[in-house]
């Protein structure tokens, strides 16, 4: 900013500079009119013409190349942001097109992985059915050994309840007394 309101400085400078001598002929008799006096003028335009382009070119030339070369910067900036930008919407447009092929193998794997686990479901309710299959006949068969146990139990029983009865038929006081004989006589040659 201090450098911009140098250069307007010196350009007020020559310019008044430039100007003066017009004024100071006001009062006079034009100059025009005489050749010598549009050789002054042209001469004065020159001098005024170069001193204004020496000073924009000393101090005018910097402060507008910094800001041709800022502008360039920022003109850069922007021409990469927009390669960066235009990189970005590439991706995301591959992306995008990538994405229904994705979707589509998403939803195949889904039915895949579906069909696996209705199978390994299936396998399992299999298998829970045969281990379910096998405890129910291993039960049969266990009640079906206690069914024959408990039948053989009262088969026994009736059988003695019977050989009882028989034998309370069958036994007199002289039955039982020779059994007693037998019993003692088998009892001394054990002892013997």
């Amino acid at each position: 900013m201090k450098r911009v309101a140098r250069v307007l400085g010196f350009l007020s400078a020559f310019l008044l500079l430039a100007v003066w001598p017009v004024l100071a002929q006001e009062n006079e008799t034009p100059a025009a009119e005489t050749p010598t006096g549009y050789i002054f003028r042209w001469l004065n335009f020159a001098i005024v013409f170069c001193g204004i382009a020496y000073a924009a070119v000393k101090w005018g030339g910097p402060y507008f190349r910094a800001q041709a070369e800022e502008t360039a910067q920022k003109i850069a900036e922007g021409a990469r942001a927009r390669e960066a930008a235009d990189r970005q919407k590439k991706e995301i447009e591959q992306k995008l097109a990538g994405l229904d092929e994705e979707i589509k193998r998403i939803r195949e794997e889904g039915k895949r992985d579906q069909q696996a686990e209705t199978k390994r479901l299936h396998d399992l309710a299999r298998s829970e059915a045969q281990r379910i299959e096998h405890s129910a006949q291993m039960e049969i068969e266990a009640a079906g050994r206690a069914a024959n146990q408990e039948l053989k139990a009262r088969a026994a029983r009736r059988a003695i309840e019977r050989a009882e009865a028989m034998l309370q038929k069958e036994m007199t006081p002289q039955a039982e007394a020779g059994l007693f004989r037998t019993f003692v006589a088998e009892m001394e040659r054990s002892v013997n």
